[in-house]
């Protein structure tokens, strides 16, 4: 079964008037996983899907959705999966990859149905693409390893590189996950935008209880909102995006626009949002 959510963009003019539960529904996805599902997201940010395949130890195919108006989903698209479950296994093309926890999968553009099995969980990320690129499983070891931030900051965590040019070619799709280390809370700091790429968030190994802050909105005009375990921010070019959790979490993100360029940022330091 596949289900598909379309969501439209949001003018950030709009964006300032809306309230708790209007901001919610236009960037906050939740219910992405779900047992002998696929769920999807298709965004009006560059075109840009994300959603969630929940096997259960059975079999899931996505192949053909209204929304795209291709014979097969990855006709004109590139998608990233990432197994943030139990071991299991993507075929398409032909072939066929096994995917530990942590693991990620690309997938180029004509790759055709994608079935998924096993016992994983597996986030999946999709954009538009020009040219058809060799697909590819990156294990966690053979990710790019960045140590960014700080104890005495709160923010100390490693950042691993997947769908990158430091780590292989894709059209548009950049993907990666960030896992703060103990005791430190907060992610992305200093908080940025990038006016030519989009990006979303997932939020994921949290405890039920437990809940992100994530901060979002144009950078004198910021707003929140609370994100709990496997649920997903959809960020625009105009909006900020960090956070701070209460206990252990990763988020992955994932981005696609105008470039592949990871450190194309516009920085705001704290003192300036408001």
């Amino acid at each position: 079964m596949t289900h598909v959510e379309t969501r439209h963009a949001i003018h950030p003019q709009h964006a300032r008037g809306m309230d708790t539960a209007q901001l919610r529904q236009h960037f906050l996805a939740e219910g992405l996983f779900a047992d002998g599902e696929v769920r999807l997201v298709y965004t009006h940010y560059d075109r840009f899907v994300v959603g969630g395949a929940v096997p259960a130890g059975g079999s899931l195919v996505l192949d053909q959705i209204a929304e795209t108006k291709t014979p097969s989903f990855l006709d004109r698209r590139e998608m990233g999966i990432v197994n943030i479950g139990d071991a299991g296994r993507v075929e398409a093309a032909g072939q066929g990859w096994d995917m530990a926890n942590g693991d990620v999968l690309y997938l180029g553009m004509g790759a055709g149905a994608v079935t998924f099995s096993g016992g994983g969980r597996f986030y999946i990320t999709s954009a538009p693409a020009h040219r058809a690129l060799p697909h590819r499983l990156i294990t966690v070891d053979q990710a790019k390893k960045v140590e960014m931030g700080a104890t005495a900051t709160s923010n100390k965590r490693v950042i691993k590189q997947f769908i990158h040019p430091l780590v292989m070619e894709s059209c548009q799709l950049v993907l990666g996950y960030t896992s703060l280390q103990e005791g430190s809370v907060w992610n992305t700091i200093p908080s940025h935008v990038h006016d030519r790429r989009m990006e979303a968030y997932l939020y994921h190994g949290m405890a039920p209880e437990s809940r992100v802050l994530h901060l979002m909105g144009e950078p004198q005009e910021t707003r929140h909102l609370f994100v709990a375990n496997e649920q997903a921010v959809l960020s625009p070019p105009w909006s900020i995006h960090s956070g701070a959790g209460i206990g252990e979490y990763t988020f992955i993100w994932a981005m696609a626009g105008d470039n592949v360029d990871y450190t194309d940022m516009d920085f705001i330091q704290p003192e300036d949002l408001r």
